[in-house]
């Protein structure tokens, strides 16, 4: 052929609306992605929102869900798991709103569907209260629940101990209900299962492509992260179907919150203590703190109690890095440390982590050439 009609040949081709080019791109793309594994190691709420969340939005991925524990045995189970947020220092206060806002909305679609008894997410109103007037009296996430206001004077009489108090309707996700939920949707997405606990990441480089972290406080062994560490929290599980709002003291050591089958009190905050034994001193406490703020609940039968570590961190880890592993560089995405934030985070912040997997599965893939 000529090198003329050659170069004109090219020429057509490429300016054919690059329809062409993007049809190659897409389905080398497309069989790239089909033959990627990726693992997600963890359980909790942030593990299955996003093994979740990548499984639906990639489905020419292979996607495992790899823990030794699960519901009803994980952190995530023992949540109070209401919708509000403390804000942490390092991360940009934008990001802040769009993790708050994204896993507001998720869960509020689900409240507000047919899904909401099986999936354990109610909308729920109350009062958070403080004894002196907080600095900031209009939160970050104020403008994303519902009817966000201060509490009226009398209102506050019910409290006096307490000078200052918001009122607002939020969402409560009942993770013990939630996680099962979660697990459905990702094997009906095709996403697998797989009970095994995790000792370092170069078990798993052979297996798969790309790896995701949501351990939580397991990060400390599996990925060496000096910076995460234990939060204890004790709490009670009692039946008081008259108890109708949350209260929640604004140190967050005492909170009441009423759930579909049981009420949620508490609580501790005990910064480095890995006890997961129940503490009848911590008991007694809840029981005198929350009665004060709720004189009803002397009357209340109590149900179980409970104990877990939050998986704390000055600020969550959600990043991507790449390590070399038995040879090979291996994408690796964190998505770990919410501390007692996780379920008001776990879809946001998972929706982050999608993002840094599209990422890594961008620089994979092959480039066609024409």
């Amino acid at each position: 052929m000529h090198l003329g009609t050659s170069c004109l040949l090219f020429f057509l081709l490429w300016m054919w609306n690059g329809n062409v080019v993007k049809e190659l791109n897409y389905w080398c793309r497309a069989a790239m992605m089909k033959s990627v594994r990726v693992v997600v190691v963890g359980a909790g709420v942030i593990g299955f929102s996003t093994a979740v969340c990548i499984v639906e939005a990639l489905p020419f991925c292979s996607v495992t869900l790899m823990a030794d524990k699960f519901s009803p045995d994980t952190t995530s189970d023992g949540a109070a798991g209401i919708l509000f947020a403390a804000q942490f220092p390092d991360i940009p206060l934008q990001r802040q709103k769009h993790w708050f806002k994204d896993s507001f909305d998720h869960l509020l679609a689900i409240a507000q569907s047919q899904c909401a008894p099986e999936a354990g997410v109610m909308l729920s109103s109350g009062w958070q209260i403080f004894k002196e007037v907080p600095a900031v009296k209009k939160p970050f996430w104020s403008e994303f629940v519902i009817g966000f206001r201060l509490m009226t004077d009398v209102e506050r009489k019910r409290f006096p101990d307490h000078k200052f108090g918001q009122a607002f309707t939020t969402l409560k996700c009942e993770c013990s209900t939630y996680l099962p939920w979660l697990e459905k949707r990702f094997r009906k997405a095709g996403g697998q299962v797989e009970q095994r606990k995790v000792n370092n990441l170069q078990e798993l480089s052979n297996n798969f492509d790309i790896i995701v972290n949501c351990s939580g406080l397991g990060s400390k062994v599996l990925v060496g992260d000096t910076q995460v560490y234990p939060v204890r929290g004790q709490v009670l599980k009692v039946e008081a179907p008259w108890v109708q709002h949350f209260i929640r003291d604004g140190d967050g050591t005492t909170y009441i919150y009423p759930g579909i089958r049981s009420v949620t009190i508490g609580g501790t905050r005990q910064e480095g203590d890995w006890r997961l034994q129940v503490d009848d001193r911590d008991t007694k406490g809840i029981l005198e703190r929350c009665s004060r703020l709720e004189p009803s609940l002397n009357k209340a039968k109590i149900l179980n109690e409970w104990v877990g570590l939050r998986p704390s961190r000055k600020n969550p880890r959600v990043e991507r890095e790449v390590v070399e592993l038995q040879g090979r560089l291996v994408p690796v995405v964190h998505n770990y440390g919410h501390g007692g934030w996780g379920v008001t985070l776990a879809w946001g912040t998972a929706l982050d982590t999608l993002g840094l997997v599209k990422q890594s599965l961008h620089e994979m893939a092959p480039q066609p050439k024409l």
